[in-house]
């Protein structure tokens, strides 16, 4: 089946902001770049196709900073002089979102568990407050071994925060291996639902599985969770621990970049 001219331009912008991202990475000699993969996707969905002006998004998956820096040069927010600086001293695009220099970027994220706190706190205030607009927070499935995450997620039920979602970016792995080895993390969609939550289970590089997800009309803060592929797209990457930390060689880089700009 043929695209539509405007998922065709879609598609497209989503494949160069890819190469982008693994550019910059290749550039500053920066690992992270699995974790990045994994969540690009949702995060190009939500700044392109869900969010509203009024709308916040959090990142509180701090290391995958290089996907939201990314992300918003291809909203026209951040230039390639920008993205040039990325990791350097001095720079505001550190290696984990720093605060207060735009406001796309309201708190500063990465000590992994505080971000769900800092998105229902947001919420919470919107709906005291009467003001419109959602909050987005995209968390790693290894910040659901944090407990300040599952204390946010009984405060956001009990609260009834209905201007919060959020998205786990479930790809598996993290720093030290697979989230079922190192936590006995499993059923965590079952978990967020004891916990009272609306749950829905979605491909989390399938743009509009994503955005249905976002947009379902549901009582209540909504839960998110993305079964994603660390490294996705690039094949010696995809679902392997070690490109949590690895750069790139000059050689990977450039197959990266073939494999990407093919898909």
């Amino acid at each position: 089946m043929t695209k539509e001219p405007f998922e065709e331009m879609y598609s497209d912008l989503v494949r160069r902001t890819k190469l982008r991202l693994l550019r910059m990475h290749y550039e500053s000699k920066v690992g992270h770049i699995g974790g990045n993969l994994s969540c690009l996707d949702i995060l190009m969905a939500l700044h392109h196709r869900v969010m509203q002006p009024e709308d916040t998004f959090l990142l509180s998956k701090g290391h995958a900073a290089g996907a939201l820096y990314s992300t918003l040069w291809s909203k026209g927010i951040l230039s390639d002089l920008d993205l040039k600086s990325f990791h350097s001293e001095g720079s505001h695009l550190s290696g984990h979102p720093a605060p207060n220099w735009i406001s796309e970027i309201p708190f500063a994220t990465g000590s992994l568990g505080h971000g769900l706190s800092l998105a229902a706190g947001m919420a919470h205030g919107r709906k005291l407050r009467g003001i419109p607009g959602k909050v987005y927070c995209v968390l790693s499935d290894g910040e659901m071994q944090e407990g300040s995450t599952w204390e946010a997620i009984h405060y956001a039920n009990h609260q009834k925060l209905n201007h919060l979602t959020l998205l786990v970016d479930k790809n598996g792995l993290q720093g030290f291996g697979s989230t079922q080895e190192v936590a006995g993390l499993d059923r965590i969609t079952e978990k967020l639902r004891s916990f009272g939550l609306a749950v829905i289970e979605i491909d989390g590089h399938n743009a509009d599985d994503i955005i249905a997800a976002c947009k379902s009309i549901i009582c209540g803060p909504v839960a998110i969770v993305a079964n994603t592929r660390k490294g996705c797209g690039v094949s010696f990457m995809e679902n392997q621990m070690e490109w949590h930390y690895l750069p790139m060689s000059e050689a990977q880089y450039h197959q990266a970049c073939d494999e990407v700009g093919r898909s």
